[in-house]
């Protein structure tokens, strides 16, 4: 089985991944040129539970840094697994934080 592709959907502020005919977003406001407010995952009910939003979110990272990007995280999935995967936090923005959105 080939892994779903990344895609980036500009038009709608959001990270796009689709697995099984279902899309799973992360939703994003770009607030510069270089940093992203993280501030919604979702994940299709029948795919909850297989690792697709942590797989989701692995591929946003991967995104935001081959882009030279920083984030500011904003909702809790996305926080969570910073936490669990604190190697990822050098992408956090340290010109912004959760408490200027």
């Amino acid at each position: 089985m080939r892994e779903p592709n990344l895609q980036n959907n500009t038009h709608r502020h959001r990270f796009e991944l689709e697995t099984d005919g279902k899309l799973s977003i992360v939703a994003y406001q770009q607030v510069d040129d270089e940093t992203l407010v993280l501030t919604h995952t979702e994940v299709d009910p029948s795919l909850e539970g297989h690792g697709i939003g942590s797989q989701l979110v692995e591929r946003v990272l991967q995104y935001v840094e081959q882009n030279n990007l920083k984030i500011v995280p904003l909702c809790p999935f996305i926080v969570t697994y910073l936490k669990r995967h604190p190697d990822w936090n050098r992408l956090v923005s340290t010109a912004y934080s959760a408490t200027d959105f």
